[in-house]
């Protein structure tokens, strides 16, 4: 029988552990915090059990939903209720982002919704750019050079970077092309046009929602993760921070973000903060909502948050456990000095509306990974190879793991 040791005790980690037993292995898993989850965790904001970090997953590839079916959560699996999302831009007016789209990057360019973003002056420009010859991009290749040369200035800086941030939390100069989408350079090399290649793409997505959610919250994966792996005889060892690989039993796979080929106790790259602050209101003026399920803010805006998800207008589940109540959850890209107060008054400038009181409120910090590469004869899951999103993550992380137990025929 073969045996693994899983470092890291996050969703990655507990797939590819889950996997590996499920495969017939002996498997150790060692966490060095007392959870599980990493930033796919729970915490009560007034009274209400929250997603502390994810609150959704992208339906593309369908990993994290054949996941969830797996682990008996198939009929927890919710849409959000439909609308655009919607755009804070750099003159503080706020706009819907375009229907047909692909993280800003627009499928027609001429559009009616492209054009009252950019104007008509950039979106002509924008449409010829895009119809010049082009080479196949390589894997490494960012997003924003990708479209600043097939499209321009204006839409990245007025359409993809807000939507990037708020989705990957970086700047489009820094997400490589394929992990923005697996699937966009092949519609490239079949289009020869970035706009007929998200076109493509979309019309090729499921038919719904690009994003689901699990009602009760996404963090409700690792509870059934947790729950399957001890069915499967996994060991859990918490509070246990690993330095040397070498003296792990079996074969090793290093599900923490922070690693180095002898020592994976001492970050291998450095992180990027993101601040998530949740705020529970009693406004009725929210009832309307205002701004849909919420906004993505351009640079320039005069807010210090980089997105606004208004949770309640967003997920029917949450709206009936508020009872009322609003949640909102802002995102920084860094802890603002007065922390809620700055949230309270940017979700007033976002909203449009006076917010004078505060139920309850919570402030976290998560330290993201930036990509890396693995060393030499090291196996890594994770979001530093694997990017942002539990949709790749999943994916990786179960692949990976089948690729290490050889098939029995």
């Amino acid at each position: 029988m073969s045996e693994f040791s899983v470092v890291g005790g996050g969703v990655a980690g507990l797939v590819a552990a889950r996997r590996l037993a499920a495969l017939g292995a002996t498997v150790t898993v060692c966490e060095a915090s007392d959870r599980l989850g990493g930033t796919v965790s729970a915490h009560e904001v007034g009274g209400i059990r929250l997603d502390a970090g994810a609150e959704s997953f992208a339906v593309r590839g369908g990993a994290v939903s054949a996941l969830a079916h797996e682990l008996g959560l198939a009929d927890d699996i919710v849409s959000p209720r439909p609308g655009p999302a919607w755009l804070q831009r750099a003159n503080d007016t706020a706009i819907p982002l375009p229907a047909t789209s692909l993280l800003g990057v627009p499928g027609d360019l001429l559009a009616d919704d492209v054009v009252s973003i950019i104007g008509m002056d950039a979106a002509t420009r924008a449409a010829a750019l895009d119809q010049a010859d082009m080479q196949s991009p390589r894997a490494d290749m960012a997003l924003g050079r990708l479209v600043r040369e097939r499209m321009g200035d204006a839409v990245l800086t007025g359409l993809v970077a807000p939507v990037v941030r708020g989705v990957h939390s970086i700047h489009p100069d820094d997400l490589p092309i394929d992990r923005a989408h697996p699937r966009l350079r092949d519609a490239l090399a079949d289009t020869g046009s970035l706009a007929a290649a998200v076109t493509q793409l979309r019309a090729a997505a499921p038919p719904g929602s690009a994003v689901a959610g699990i009602r009760g919250g996404i963090n409700r994966l690792v509870t059934a993760l947790t729950d399957d792996l001890t069915a499967r005889g996994v060991q859990i060892v918490l509070n246990h921070r690993v330095t040397d690989l070498v003296s792990l039993p079996g074969r090793v796979i290093v599900a923490s973000p922070g690693f180095s080929a002898t020592d994976v106790a001492r970050p291998g790259t450095a992180g990027r903060e993101v601040t998530l602050i949740t705020l529970v209101v009693d406004q009725p003026e929210l009832d309307a909502a205002p701004r849909g399920s919420g906004l993505l803010v351009a640079d320039g805006a005069d807010v210090s948050a980089r997105a606004l998800t208004h949770a309640t207008a967003k997920w029917e589940w949450l709206q009936k456990a508020a009872a009322g109540r609003h949640v909102l959850r802002l995102s920084f890209d860094a802890p603002p000095p007065d922390g809620v107060d700055t949230a309270r008054r940017d979700a007033e400038s976002l909203l449009g509306v006076a917010i004078p009181d505060i139920i309850d409120s919570a402030v976290v910090t998560w330290t993201r990974p930036m990509p890396a590469t693995a060393p030499a004869g090291m196996t890594v899951v994770g979001e530093t190879v694997a990017g942002s999103g539990l949709a790749g993550i999943v994916a990786h992380a179960e692949r990976t793991a089948c690729q290490m137990i050889p098939a029995r025929g």
